[in-house]
């Protein structure tokens, strides 16, 4: 497995994982999949802001991307950044989030993140919730029916994650 800076050949794949995931779950609160060139401008704005956006690919085919953004667009924001994470249907619980999270936990750090947020759509989602768990994240609390999909009611969980060197001093510049 190959885990690697996303370019814009891959952007058609990162699409197809993403648009899955929207149709079919709970854990992006996105109705309608956004298109290609939305896919683009989204994956432009974390570049621009010195983030990584990641690839896993798996004999020449993508099979799972991970990016972080700011946690909210505010500048104060900056060190503290949200993690996505989303897997091919076919590679899910093959390892491929784990090794997409270690990576974009390390190029987070590096880019002078200290505090990683997950937002995580569903209380349900036993899957996201667990992976997070095991890379170390820790609950900070569930918004209870904010999101209306599929015909229910759905909570939305936070967990967190100091990066680097956390809280412990003050960031450079």
């Amino acid at each position: 497995m190959l885990i690697r800076n996303a370019v814009d050949a891959d952007l058609v794949s990162i699409q197809a994982i993403y648009a899955h995931w929207v149709t079919h779950g709970t854990g992006s609160f996105e109705l309608e999949p956004p298109t290609v060139d939305e896919m683009a401008k989204r994956r432009a704005d974390v570049l621009s802001k010195g983030l990584p956006y990641l690839v896993a690919e798996q004999g020449g085919v993508i099979v799972g991307y991970a990016y972080a953004n700011w946690f909210r667009p505010r500048p104060a924001y900056r060190f503290s950044v949200e993690n996505s994470v989303y897997v091919d249907k076919g590679a899910h619980r093959g390892g491929v989030a784990r090794l997409l999270m270690a990576e974009l936990m390390t190029r987070c750090e590096s880019a002078g993140a200290r505090q990683m947020i997950a937002v995580i759509g569903d209380s349900a989602n036993a899957g996201s919730v667990g992976l997070h768990s095991a890379m170390g994240f820790r609950h900070i609390g569930t918004l209870q029916s904010t999101g209306w999909k599929f015909g229910r009611w759905l909570d939305t969980v936070f967990m967190q994650r100091q990066i680097g060197f956390g809280d412990t001093t003050p960031p450079a510049a």
